[in-house]
């Protein structure tokens, strides 16, 4: 209880303290505190490049927007590898090759019609939900409505989404590039490394 009253003491001498000039800070700084979704230990705030600097809250919110698609995008696609890979075709009746690189050659025109258009329905969709109020980058679903930010397990959540989908971007990169090097590309994509 005493401690209380001292605590409370100290803040309202304080409110008579001169206050300090404080530099101006750009909007950018809220997208880097270690609170903020995103960054993660151990790299923090990763932007080798820059791409950052100088940028309003727009553009960085926009930033995020496109690395949430990029890396749903990518946890689709190296889970659709693994299957393909595994000999499990969605569609005409498993008649394409295993190898994901050369099923998608081929594919008939009318599965890359249905590709395109199922694409491009979700990326409508997605800009109509973009136009409602209060809506956050990659919350499609609408769960900005129900938790904010201040909620642990949501940010926790949220981050665990980011850091899966920058591991998914690197991955499927990487599935690429030994298919296409190496002609590898099922469960034991790096055989010729430990022979």
């Amino acid at each position: 209880m005493k401690s209380a009253i001292v605590a409370t003491l100290f803040a309202s001498a304080a409110a008579f303290a001169p206050s300090k000039t404080v530099p101006a800070s750009t909007q950018l700084n809220a997208w880097i505190t270690e609170q903020s979704v995103g960054v993660t230990p151990p790299a923090g705030f990763f932007d080798p490049l820059g791409l950052s600097k100088g940028k309003d809250d727009a553009t960085m919110k926009y930033y995020r927007e496109a690395e949430l698609k990029h890396g749903r995008v990518a946890m689709a696609a190296c889970l659709g590898w693994y299957l393909n890979a595994g000999g499990v075709h969605p569609a005409f009746n498993s008649a394409l090759s295993n190898d994901p690189l050369k099923a998608m050659v081929e594919l008939p025109a009318v599965g890359w019609v249905q590709f395109v258009l199922g694409c491009g329905a979700i990326e409508w969709l997605g800009q109509q939900i973009k136009e409602r109020p209060g809506y956050e980058p990659g919350d499609l679903l609408g769960a900005a409505y129900w938790v904010d930010d201040s909620d642990e397990g949501w940010v926790d959540y949220q981050n665990k989404e980011l850091n899966n989908g920058r591991l998914a971007m690197l991955a499927i990169t990487g599935m690429i590039y030994q298919d296409v090097f190496t002609g590898n590309y099922g469960d034991m994509m790096y055989k010729q490394l430990v022979r």
